[in-house]
Order: structure tokens, then sequence, then C-alpha cells
């Protein structure tokens, strides 16, 4: 059997399945207060009416779009602000110990400065989910570019390459994997970044709508309907990321 972690295993399934029976067996049995469990008929009723309503859709459209945004913003950032650190000893050193500082700050942290600057609007949610891509890209990068050795380095002098060749010929494909492991991480995390958005800014259009109304209406089938597709959403992304990055560089291994 293949070792390729993006095909389909069908024993992944099995820890799934058995945490569905033995929700179902609790809830039917009376073991477990249905009140603070919803059995599975009522979570799956719950999530049929917001297929039926549109609700779903326009959540999820709203959430993704968010995220990708974010994502796009703070990826973009830390990939020139790494770059930049890599192969600029002085600046390395004006702000690479600032940066570390500030990356022990924790994300949630942000969001009362956030807040006062952009208000509760959409941008402060972009820029929230932003500033959780910016540290993995910005740190990955920075570490892939930086390892490219002296003897590569050389091999440019050799064949006269211009800076654009080095950057694209040697440094980049060089710093290919950590870059793409920095991305992928940053994706994971922005998807993360966009719940907490939804969450504590001002309430709007998303997938995590139904666990806010859940909440406040005290609806656990429609809190536990909200924690499957917020968890669907994000093995998604997380799955289309490896795949992605299997692709990218595909290049490496068949070398």
């Amino acid at each position: 059997m293949s070792n390729n972690p993006s095909r389909f295993d069908p024993r992944g399934l099995a820890l799934p399945g058995l945490v569905l029976a033995l929700w179902w067996g609790a809830t039917a049995s009376g073991f477990a207060d249905t009140r603070i469990v919803a059995p599975p008929a009522e979570v799956l009723a719950a999530a049929l009416r917001e297929l039926t309503s549109g609700e779903l859709a326009e959540g999820l459209l709203a959430s993704l779009g968010r995220d990708l945004a974010g994502f796009a913003l703070g990826s973009t950032a830390g990939l020139l602000l790494g770059a930049l650190l890599a192969v600029s000893g002085l600046a390395d050193r004006l702000v690479s110990p600032t940066l570390h500082a500030l990356k022990q700050v924790a994300l949630f942290a942000w969001i009362p400065l956030i807040s006062v600057w952009l208000g509760q609007d959409e941008a402060a949610r972009v820029l929230f989910i932003g500033l959780a891509a910016f540290y993995p890209v910005l740190f990955n990068s920075h570490e892939g570019i930086r390892s490219v050795t002296r003897e590569l380095a050389e091999v440019t002098r050799v064949f006269r390459f211009n800076a654009r060749q080095r950057i694209t010929r040697l440094i980049l494909p060089a710093a290919a994997p950590q870059i793409f492991a920095g991305l992928h991480l940053a994706l994971i995390y922005s998807w993360l970044a966009t719940i907490g958005a939804e969450y504590f800014f001002k309430a709007t259009p998303g997938v995590s709508t139904p666990l806010l109304d859940g909440r406040a209406d005290f609806d656990m089938a429609k809190v536990l309907y909200g924690m499957v597709v917020v968890g669907l959403v994000g093995a998604a992304l997380n799955a289309i990321a490896s795949r992605l990055e299997q692709r990218s560089l595909k290049w490496r291994r068949s070398r």
C-alpha cells in the first residue's frame, strides 16, 4: 500500500465510526443528557435545515472569502519580509529580535488593538487572519532561504547568473520545501483564526454562525452541527494544502 499521506485510507474512518456509534448509543440509552449532548438524528436534522435554507452556502462562502483574503495578505507579507531578512544581514540583525518578541504575543491578544484601529468590520477580521498566517511563512521562508549553501551560491557566480536568475534558479528552488511548509501551516492557522475572528468581532455571516446561535438558544444540535462543519472544512483545507504542496515539490522527488 502506498505511503502517500494524501491517498485516502478507509481505515481512517474507524475512529470516527466508533465515536458516532458511542454517541448514538449514549443518547439512545439515556446515558447522556440529550439537553447537553444532542442525538445524531437531531444534528442531522439541523444540518438539513441549514442546507435547505441556503444559510450553509452563504456562511461557507463568507468564511472562505475572509480566510483566503487573510491568508493571502499574511503569507505575502511573511514571504517578502522573510526573504529580505534572509538576504540582508543588517536587516536581520535589526528586525529579527523584535519579530521573535512579537511572536510571543498570543494571537487573540491583538484583538483589542485591531478593534481600536479598524473597528469591528471585515477589514479587522482579515487583518487578524493575516496576522495568523504571517509568522509561519515569515520564519519558514527566512530559514529556507538562509539554508542555501555557499557551494550552491558559488555555482551562480561560475555560471554568471544575474540577480533574477539567482532568485528563480537557485534560491527559490532550494528554499521551496520550507516555504511550502510555512504556507501549509499558514493556511491551517488562517482557518483557525477565521473562526476566532467570527467569534470575537461583530457578528457576521459565516460558518461559525450556527455555533453562536446555538449557544445563545442553548440548541446543542445546532452547536454540534456547527462544530462538524468547521472540522470538515478545516480537514478539507489541510488536504488541499497537502496535495498542492506535494504536486509543487514533485520535481524534487523525480530528480
